[in-house]
């Protein structure tokens, strides 16, 4: 740390024949600031596996010095040349500083002269043929979303083609539920300044009838009360259809807040029909558009981070094989640098060639120090937290966790809270008993009656085993949640049971009764 002396200044002004004296002075303020190595480390430690080989490939395509394969170590210094002469260069380079971006601006086939790949042929001529049409084509899957499949269903109307256009703008202002986000005359004025097309309220509101009749049923509703409607109009008249839309008609608030007593008194009904009503409306589809949601499959599946396994009584830890790829300083990067080492004539375009090769191959050299950093970082990280969860990766017993902070775990690795918390958000570990999100190990303390500390996530999960076995007829309380859990010795207050219900997503209880 650098002391320095503070240089203080005494100015004056006058304003009105009054003197005000200003004081300005001169700070040394000591400054944290990261390198960028540190920078690009950070980020690598957020990326998850599932998207850290995407990472290493763009690398990759912005970096030819880097490439797959095995690290081996060079004789000399980093790069393979001899110290007498790498002093030619190191006075033009040392001056670069690299950045996230350095090097960028420089094509590299401004230097590079590679290979005319006329006569190369492919390698997989011989195997498929020398005929183009006689390979295989990989079958693709074709998805229809839910606004072309409603599009495609305006040909029964038979419209102008006016109409088809205002038809189009209303079907394009649904969302992917199905329903219609934007008001009448909003659209009436979306099709006059947007597409020339002016038109009426009434108009619109007749194509609007007319759209709403198409499947799948429900679609083109302002309101889920108007979206029930259209369903159960579209169903056979019977009895308790005709209930259900006079429930869903005239009762729409009491039926969301479940007060089926007082809606079964007005209706008059024994509990036999008015429960023969109720699942009528509750097999109704809230969101008719979400059958045609094209789910994103890298979100479907979890690719684990680590892999803890029992190993008679022994946790061992290992990491996942994409944390690890092998990578490599590109030989041929090297070669130029050591051919130009050994030349004579240094002009200024083999200068900037070489300032440019250097570049690349530091930026390599780091991006593989940072790799090797985060899967240190991960497993230390890791390894800290089943030393402190032991119990747990032993039994799988939810109630065996212990309150564990982030504090907790970067005084255990010597790491930065914030490292840890880079860590914790966004990786999985497997285990022979599921699964678990790293943040899953994370909570606070409760304090029991005998003064033990316990974790949240123990009360939390004998909180959702209570609610789990009551009577859904009669559902607990909170008050009575509270009570049972003090019952078992937690020491909680009701408000504190209410926001673990909430973590839960668990409803309060007139919600969860069923008839």
């Amino acid at each position: 740390m650098t002391v320095g002396c503070g240089i203080v200044a005494v100015n004056f002004i006058f304003v009105s024949n009054k003197a005000f004296m200003l004081r300005q002075s001169q700070q040394q303020r000591l400054l944290q600031k990261l390198s960028p190595q540190q920078i690009q480390l950070m980020k690598l430690l957020q990326v998850p596996t599932a998207n850290l080989e995407e990472r290493i490939k763009e690398e990759l395509e912005e970096n030819p010095a880097l490439e797959f394969g095995n690290e081996e170590g060079d004789t000399g210094d980093e790069y393979g040349l001899d110290n007498e002469n790498s002093d030619d260069y190191s006075d033009e380079s040392e001056d670069v500083e690299l950045s996230s971006d350095s090097a960028e601006k420089v094509d590299l086939d401004d230097f590079l002269r590679h290979e005319d790949d006329d006569g190369g042929g492919d390698y997989n001529d011989g195997y498929y043929g020398d005929s183009e049409s006689e390979r295989p084509e990989a079958p693709v899957r074709v998805e229809t979303s839910f606004h072309e499949y409603v599009l495609d269903q305006l040909g029964m109307l038979e419209l102008d083609e006016r109409s088809h256009a205002i038809a189009e703008q209303i079907i394009g202002s649904m969302d992917e539920d199905g329903y219609l986000r934007r008001e009448i005359t909003a659209l009436v004025d979306d099709l006059a300044f947007g597409q020339n097309i002016y038109t009426s309220v009434e108009e619109v509101g007749e194509l609007i009838s007319r759209i709403q009749q198409f499947d799948p049923p429900g679609v083109c509703a302002w309101t889920l009360q108007e979206c029930l409607l259209l369903q159960l109009k579209r169903l056979p008249q019977n009895t308790p259809v005709k209930n259900a839309i006079e429930i869903i008609d005239r009762h729409f608030n009491e039926f969301i807040k479940k007060h089926y007593d007082k809606i079964q008194r007005q209706l008059g009904l024994n509990n036999e029909a008015f429960k023969e009503v109720i699942n009528i409306i509750i097999k109704l589809n809230p969101k008719p558009g979400s059958a045609f949601a094209i789910v994103n499959k890298a979100e479907s599946y979890i690719i684990p981070d680590f892999f803890v396994f029992n190993n008679n009584g022994v946790l061992e830890l290992s990491l996942n094989a994409k944390n690890a790829p092998e990578l490599r300083v590109s030989e041929g990067y090297k070669e130029m640098m050591r051919a130009y080492d050994r030349g004579d004539k240094k002009d200024k375009r083999q200068k900037e060639a070489l300032i440019f090769i250097k570049q690349k191959l530091d930026a390599a050299k780091w991006f593989i120090d940072a790799i090797k950093q985060r899967q240190h970082t991960l497993l230390q990280t890791m390894q800290a937290i089943i030393d402190f969860q032991t119990e747990f990766f032993l039994t799988g017993d939810e109630t065996t966790l212990k309150p564990m902070i982030l504090k907790d775990i970067a005084q255990i690795t010597g790491l930065d809270v914030s490292t840890v918390s880079r860590v914790a958000n966004s990786k999985f570990v497997q285990t022979e008993f599921g699964t678990y999100k790293l943040k899953y190990f994370f909570s606070e303390a409760l304090q029991t009656e005998n003064g033990e500390e316990v974790s949240t996530r123990e009360v939390k999960t004998i909180l959702n085993d209570i609610i789990s076995g009551e009577n859904k007829r009669k559902p607990y309380s909170d008050e009575k949640l509270t009570e049972m859990l003090q019952e078992k010795g937690y020491n909680i207050a009701r408000r504190t049971v209410a926001k673990y219900r909430e973590q839960l997503n668990v409803p309060v209880a007139r919600l969860r009764k069923e008839l």
